[in-house]
């Protein structure tokens, strides 16, 4: 079966937070699983010097937007016999400093450029060798793809289109344009109606995906149910409820690959679930790397974050406020909000020998703090799924997690399953609450047994991309099976 993947950014290639640990790892997985797999991603600033073994494919693009037409040029890495990742060329939209802004800013034209990019996956789904028998499209900036793969089926004479996917990973991210950015599209004036693309009379990429994409997962069971409600479905809730039958959670697994506390290249010291010693003295030489008071006996917190209110990051700060006075460290890897930003910078020049604070992304600075603290904290609002929290649990991490979408789905309290016990919860999204947890966690650390228990059911469990694909493998299959019982009915 072949698969192709769609996204706007795929690790190693390019990053900006989980969407491309997500698309990368599942692309790995399910080669691995037997299927034939084509991702295809824009060619970004400084990818080809970073992969030097991509090569220029004898491929041109000409795509209309609107009244005028784009050229483009592709790229490939072909990692594997069955599977290939393609980049799509076009250096005024996809050469620049940022993937989606700069300066904390969103580029004018993300419409224009991802529109084009949508058109360049539906124009690779058509006409590559061995066409893909699902297209599997993630979050907004790929969600006009179904549409316009339904209408060249219609009006291009394709007549055996592929089925599509769709991946929500964070509903609030909705990729919502001025009207005028539809005839971009090329597509039908029908379809700027309320029932598919149109959001307030403006253009809504993930909307045109949810109402027409075969099938609609989200990146874990609960949020799946969550999205449904007023409180979380972002305005889109009443649609996605209508579609309830074609939507299915699915959790991310971990790309243990990578997430690994031996052999891992970013870590000083190898450790297991039966040998923590040397999680000790990851977490010494992170202290040692970050400015802080070198000392095994204090409990260190960590958080790897975007920083935004979404992530709970205007709770944690005055949460740590309040707690700092006691013995504990905090160590913080993130960028986002220039106020939160300033704000924790702050916090590091009041508190020199108990928090560091690193603003950017660090990709070996990460894993450290994830293998050198004791505790790892997310206090999201709301959290689609969540990779760090379970990332943490295979270093021996204690999380401190709200109860909201794959937080609550992959963390067990020792008030759900006290043999079982990986983490801590708290249910408001209050100062009041978090600092309660903090206050657990600061309690826990004093009970060094229990800790332990802790860090080894969190190593012990098992978030492996088996289950995951195996899951997206039945979705494919009942796809085709619908296709091919269509055309049976049909008599194609």
């Amino acid at each position: 079966m072949r698969i192709l993947l769609a996204s706007s950014e795929v690790h190693p290639y390019s990053k900006t937070g989980g969407l491309a640990d997500m698309v990368g790892a599942l692309g790995k997985a399910l080669a691995r699983a037997g299927f034939e797999v084509q991702m295809v991603t824009p060619l970004y600033r400084g990818i080809t010097a970073r992969f030097p073994k991509l090569r220029r494919v004898d491929w041109r693009f000409d795509i209309p937007l609107a009244h005028w037409r784009m050229q483009g040029g592709l790229w490939l890495d072909e990692l594997q016999p069955n599977f290939k990742v393609y980049l799509i060329e076009q250096d005024k939209f996809f050469d620049r400093a940022g993937i989606y802004q700069e300066n904390s800013s969103d580029y004018a034209d993300n419409g224009e450029r991802f529109i084009f990019f949508s058109k360049c996956v539906v124009n690779l789904a058509r006409y590559l060798p061995g066409p893909a028998d699902v297209v599997h499209v993630h979050d907004w900036q790929s969600g006009l793809v179904p549409a316009l793969i339904q209408q060249e089926s219609k009006s291009a004479g394709w007549g055996n289109p592929p089925r599509t996917c769709l991946t929500i990973h964070n509903l609030a991210y909705q990729g919502v344009f001025p009207a005028s950015a539809f005839a971009m599209t090329n597509l039908p004036a029908n379809y700027f109606q309320a029932e598919t693309t149109e959001f307030y009379g403006k253009l809504n990429c993930l909307k045109a995906g949810i109402a027409l994409a075969d099938a609609v997962t989200t990146v874990s069971p609960r949020y799946a149910r969550e999205i449904t409600t007023e409180e979380f479905g972002c305005g889109l809730d009443g649609l996605i409820r209508k579609r309830r039958n074609q939507a299915l959670g699915i959790l991310n697994g971990v790309d243990y690959d990578e997430w690994k506390t031996v052999g891992n290249p970013h870590l000083q010291h190898e450790y297991w679930s039966s040998s923590l010693a040397g999680k000790t003295a990851n977490k010494l030489a992170l202290q040692r790397e970050l400015g802080l008071a070198v000392r095994a006996d204090v409990p260190l917190f960590g958080a790897v974050s975007r920083l935004a209110d979404q992530k709970g990051m205007d709770l944690l700060l005055p949460a740590l406020e309040r707690k700092l006075g006691s013995d504990m460290q905090f160590v913080l890897l993130g960028s986002g909000a220039t106020d939160l930003e300033n704000r924790f910078r702050q916090l590091a020049a009041r508190y020199r020998d108990k928090v560091a604070v690193h603003i950017g992304y660090d990709q070996g600075l990460s894993h450290r703090i994830e293998a050198g603290s004791d505790f790892f904290v997310m206090p999201s609002r709301f959290e689609p799924c969540g990779l760090n929290q379970m990332y943490s649990l295979r270093y021996g991490t204690i999380p401190v997690v709200r109860t909201t979408g794959g937080l609550d789905d992959t963390v067990v309290d020792i008030s759900e399953d006290s043999r079982r016990a990986t983490g801590i919860k708290f249910a408001d999204a209050t100062v009041d609450s978090l600092a309660r947890a903090i206050d657990k966690a600061l309690a826990l650390y004093r009970v060094p047994a229990l800790v332990q228990v802790f860090q080894q059911n969190g190593m012990r469990a098992d978030f492996s991309w088996a289950t995951t694909v195996n899951q997206y493998g039945k979705l494919y299959d009942r796809l085709i099976n619908i296709t091919n019982i269509v055309h049976t009915i049909s008599g194609r």
